[in-house]
């Protein structure tokens, strides 16, 4: 058994042609980017209790996006992007059970239509990592929770419909799990909570099933994904794909465990060879997700759904995929993530889904900024070089025959990254001493946005980038 497989590049090709529709933007989220949550009289959301007690530095203005959005999408279009990510956020908009704040709600409906009067498309998050602190901590392990989450998203799509059709209904299921159960990294911070951890991806993935469905009865024509982090772990990554598309491709619910066995192996056969610390981890996953027993809600949900792929596009963020470099101290792997752009053209095959498009919804180099000094990575790379490899290996992925219509960097600028602002992946560099004030230059000094502009340029002129040494 092997995956689809993609055409060979053509290596005398010297024509580059982008397929049609294809957008460049960036990404970003409501509680990294907006400010004026978990203070007095402000929504709260799960990290509130956090804040309060000290463990993580509190979130504050963030980058005032909420009132200062049309300057953040005039940097976007600066910087030659023609999509932005965003999302609703959940605490906002419901700040306490059934009270419905319908003027957060105009808010964002002002900046969807910011981002079309600059030409920018709009991708909206209706989950990023967040809800209301008045859910409980440990909402995700809740029976309820699918059904929950699909209200608010109706509630959501029944506003915004006429703004936006590009809807991503929660965004990495598999990462927002693991790091909250299992590296213990977001709230309510638990470490090795194996059980846990499976009933979140179960439920998550559920209540994306239950709100395509939803989305689709009020938007027919929308375009609903969700978005995993790459890993190298089927079970963590591949496993959610398959359960949503097993129906479509013809697989009877008894013989979908035998049918995941098989797609297990064709997902490691793609990829490269693991280490010991990544084959022992592959062995624990498998163990701690069986897959007569996984996802038991989420199969439900597939299976009874009224479309026959809960799924209309694939959508990967990719960082550094490989799962044992990530067992060092949480939080500090964020700036020496290694760096592998020819992995990304590897992922992106690896996900490929028959007559689905592939969107790369994540892509970006972090480094460490403390207390106003910048630390260069150990790996000597910079934003400038990243984005040149990282683009050449998207080029090199359309070359080869993959149906990849979209390409969006994280992130715009320097923002609150779950904890602290010391991880820094802007294009646009922030100073936080003394006030937010942004920079034309990123974080450790290049010209990135002028950089991505180019490319952008370079790639829709039919020219190829060039991987950089």
């Amino acid at each position: 058994m092997a995956y689809d497989r993609c055409p060979a590049p053509y290596v005398g090709r010297m024509a580059f042609s982008l397929p049609p529709g294809f957008r460049f933007g960036v990404a970003t989220s409501g509680f990294q980017t907006e400010g004026g949550f978990n203070g007095p009289g402000e929504p709260a959301n799960n990290w509130r209790d956090w804040e309060q007690a000290g463990r993580v530095e509190p979130s504050g203005i963030a980058l005032d996006f909420w009132n200062r959005y049309e300057d953040h999408l005039d940097r976007a279009v600066a910087a030659g992007c023609d999509a932005f990510r965003l999302s609703v956020e959940w605490a906002r908009g419901e700040p306490a059970d059934g009270e419905v704040d319908y003027g957060a709600l105009e808010r964002y409906a002002a900046i969807l239509d910011a981002c079309t009067e600059r030409g920018l498309e709009p991708v909206v998050a209706l989950h990023h990592y967040t809800h209301p602190h008045w859910l409980g901590p440990d909402f995700w392990v809740r029976q309820d929770s699918p059904e929950r989450f699909v209200a608010w998203a109706g509630l959501v799509v029944e506003q915004l419909a006429m703004r936006c059709r590009r809807w991503i209904t929660i965004n990495e299921i598999n990462g927002y799990a693991v790091q909250t159960y299992g590296l213990g990294a977001l709230p309510p911070g638990r470490r090795a909570a194996n059980g846990d951890v499976v009933r979140t991806l179960d439920h998550m993935l559920a209540a994306h099933v239950l709100a395509h469905a939803a989305i689709h009865r009020r938007q027919p024509s929308a375009t609903v994904s969700t978005n995993n982090h790459a890993s190298s772990l089927y079970e963590l990554d591949r496993l959610l794909l398959d359960v949503l598309g097993a129906r479509r491709r013809g697989v009877a619910r008894a013989d979908l465990r035998a049918w995941l066995a098989g797609r297990r192996s064709a997902y490691y056969a793609a990829l490269p060879p693991p280490g010991l610390p990544d084959t022992v981890l592959r062995r624990l996953t498998a163990s701690v997700v069986p897959l007569d027993q996984a996802l038991p809600r989420a199969v439900s949900a597939v299976y009874e759904s009224p479309f026959d792929r809960a799924l209309d596009v694939v959508k990967l963020d990719y960082y550094d995929p490989v799962a044992a470099h990530h067992l060092v101290e949480v939080g500090r792997q964020t700036w020496n993530d290694t760096v592998d752009p020819h992995g990304l053209g590897t992922y992106l095959s690896a996900n490929l889904e028959p007559g689905l498009e592939l969107v790369v919804a994540e892509n970006g180099l972090s480094n460490r900024v403390r207390e106003g000094r910048a630390f260069p990575r150990r790996d000597g790379w910079d934003r400038v070089r990243y984005l040149r490899a990282n683009l050449a290996a998207v080029a090199g992925a359309v070359e080869a025959g993959l149906p990849v219509t979209g390409y969006f960097h994280w992130t715009l600028a320097d923002c609150y990254e779950w904890g602290s602002y010391q991880p820094r992946f802007g294009l646009y560099a922030v100073d936080r001493e003394g006030g937010v004030r942004w920079r034309e230059e990123d974080s450790m000094g290049g010209n990135a946005a002028g950089t991505y502009k180019k490319l952008i340029e370079k790639m829709r002129g039919g020219r190829r980038p060039q991987t950089p040494p």
